[in-house]
């Protein structure tokens, strides 16, 4: 109890000195500029944890042939990673990107405070380990978490809390790959948050200084060094176009069946089944294909900057090694294939980690393998760049995965340094969007949450929908009436409430019909019917009933049918929980609305 009230006073004294000493505005950008550096700094040290654990565990492997220990490593790992999660953490912190949609869209910004660094230990053990999945889905979740606790910290709300969770979004991908221009984007593509004046500016000094960090510690030199071989020729354009087509129809590949994965790993009951079943098949995965091993960032190099050869070494550590160039697309397809087996196992057995990785290791095969087959068949004559067209092709499964052909384009830009190939990264990009939104209108983060109605849009009328919850309009009754009540209990009842419209309900509180005033104005003055009318006699039944687990959309869809005012809600078991106005409805939204629209 002190310690609350101690809590409570140090939290007011905070606020007082800020408003003492900062306007509104200046506040904010000094908070976003604190958001950048922690965030900047969280995503350093996760690297610098991966790349430890994994110099460790394989600096002695054996390049000429398989590693046995790769059927064990990857198991430890998202072994280890679940122990510290239930006994540690006690809370999930997977799915880190959807976590954060949530979070905007139903909790109004809040995000726990823990995952400003469990998601970082989380994930820094399952990759360290093996696990085919990749940090930055992770940091980003930690940036938000930062952004999100420092609101609560001053006591921020509303949309200023939704914009610092924006800045720690994009302070996460700015510093991790060196990219402030995708990080502004990601936030405006992926996270939906829209920009206004007032925003715009938070935004870029989180993306400006995460990304300064990341260079003061690491360089100015791009996180994928590339050397181009060719320019963009018009001769190429329906390459880059059929390269996006494909990259499209692998996005929906990959999208599909993780999330067919997923089903199958959340129908396990106990964990014991989950983990036996995702560490088989992750160390299987890695023991034939150990491209698969970790976050693959080397192969993707290799891919974007090696010749002939070089290539081949691709294969070193695998049972592929030494077959020679002919095997070199048999071996990439089937890492292609199997990719998405080896990230969803990684996950569903108890790992952590997040798609950004999976997809630009996705693109990069899919670019190369493409370019080969076409210079195989020389279609048209006119033959392409594997190098240039493995970095292409990043951006393309980034687009089609994530549904952000801006964010493919300039991530993949800044990401190597690509920027004489601005117009094949926009039509593959762009191509690859067009594909796959033909099949699939939202992407993998997002596909779950728009099923339940609980996605934040760019449409501010549904947004302001969605962002609304049932405590924000729900009335909840400590006033029942019961059935076998008389009329003159009824009009005492009356006469000492304010209301106009009550429930019905039995001993139970299950909610059996609603009575509305109006329907008792022509007898509630006539003493003699006191005792022989009774309230079931009286009571209608609603027009409709609404569940209190009912999303807003629901809500306002069910009172545009039966046109009702006022609406009962009940829980799975038909108790009473309160009544919902129409007119409280509109007033809540009316206010959100205003709120969204400040600048």
């Amino acid at each position: 109890m002190a310690t609350t009230k101690a809590h409570r006073i140090s939290s007011l004294r905070l606020l007082q000195w800020r408003q003492k000493h900062f306007s509104e505005r200046s506040f904010i950008l000094l908070v976003a500029f604190v958001v950048g550096i922690l965030t900047a700094c969280a995503g350093l040290a996760l690297k610098w944890i991966i790349y430890l654990l994994e110099w460790v565990l394989t600096r002695n492997f054996d390049m000429t042939t398989a590693n046995w220990l790769n059927l064990v490593l990857p198991v430890v790992g998202i072994y280890l990673t679940y122990l510290f999660v239930h006994y540690v953490v006690r809370d999930d912190i997977s799915h880190g990107v959807t976590k954060i949609l949530f979070a905007i869209a139903r909790k109004q910004s809040n995000i726990r405070a823990h995952n400003t660094w469990t998601s970082i230990i989380a994930s820094a053990i399952t990759i360290g380990f093996g696990g085919s999945v990749g940090a930055e889905a992770p940091i980003v979740l930690t940036g938000s978490a930062i952004g999100s606790s420092l609101g609560r910290l001053f006591r921020l709300h509303g949309r200023t809390m939704m914009l610092l969770v924006g800045c720690g979004a994009a302070g996460a991908v700015s510093g991790i790959f060196k990219a402030p221009i995708a990080g502004l984007v990601f936030v405006l593509e992926v996270l939906m948050i829209d920009l206004t004046m007032g925003s715009l500016l938070p935004l870029l000094v989180s993306c400006v200084t995460a990304a300064g960090v990341t260079f003061a510690y690491a360089g100015t030199s791009s996180v994928f060094e590339f050397h181009m071989v060719e320019g963009f020729a018009v001769e190429r354009l329906p390459a880059y176009i059929l390269l996006g087509i494909a990259c499209g129809l692998v996005s929906l590949y990959f999208t599909r069946t993780m999330n067919w994965l997923e089903d199958r790993f959340r129908s396990l009951s106990r964990y014991r089944y989950r983990l036996m079943l995702g560490g088989g098949i992750l160390s299987l995965c890695i023991f034939f294909l150990p491209s698969l091993y970790g976050e693959g960032y080397n192969l993707i190099l290799l891919l974007m900057n090696g010749r002939g050869a070089e290539w081949e070494t691709a294969m070193n550590g695998s049972l592929f090694y030494g077959m020679g160039s002919e095997m070199l697309l048999v071996y990439l397809g089937l890492v292609l294939v199997f990719k998405v087996f080896a990230s969803t196992a990684t996950n569903g057995g108890g790992g952590c980690g997040g798609i950004f990785a999976p997809s630009l290791f996705l693109g990069c095969i899919s670019g190369f393998v493409f370019s080969r087959l076409w210079n195989m068949s020389d279609v048209l004559g006119i033959t392409v760049s594997e190098n240039n067209f493995a970095m292409l092709g990043m951006s393309g499964l980034m687009s089609g995965v994530m549904h952000a052909p801006l964010t493919g384009i300039f991530l993949i830009a800044e990401l190597t340094g690509g920027y004489d190939l601005f117009m094949p990264l926009m039509v593959v990009s762009v191509c690859a969007y067009l594909t796959i939104i033909v099949f699939e209108p939202h992407s993998i983060y997002s596909m779950r949450l728009a099923k339940r109605g609980e996605l934040l849009t760019h449409h501010k009328d549904r947004a302001v929908i969605t962002l609304m919850s049932m405590d924000d309009v729900v009335d909840h009754y400590d006033e029942h009436l019961h059935p076998e009540m008389d009329l003159g209990q009824l009009v005492l009842q009356i006469s000492r409430s304010k209301r106009d419209v009550f429930p019905v309900v039995n001993l139970q509180r299950e909610l059996l019909g609603v009575l509305y005033l109006d329907d008792v104005r022509g007898v509630m003055f006539r003493s003699e019917l006191y005792h022989r009318i009774l309230v079931a006699e009286l009571m209608k039944q609603a027009p409709a009933r609404l569940s209190e687990n009912d999303s807003m959309d629901v809500v306002v869809g069910v009172f545009d049918r039966t046109e009702a005012w006022t609406l009962p809600v009940v829980d799975a078991r038909g108790i009473f929980k309160g009544f919902i106005r129409r007119s409280r409805v509109h007033a809540v939204y009316r206010q959100l609305l205003a709120d969204m629209s400040e600048d």
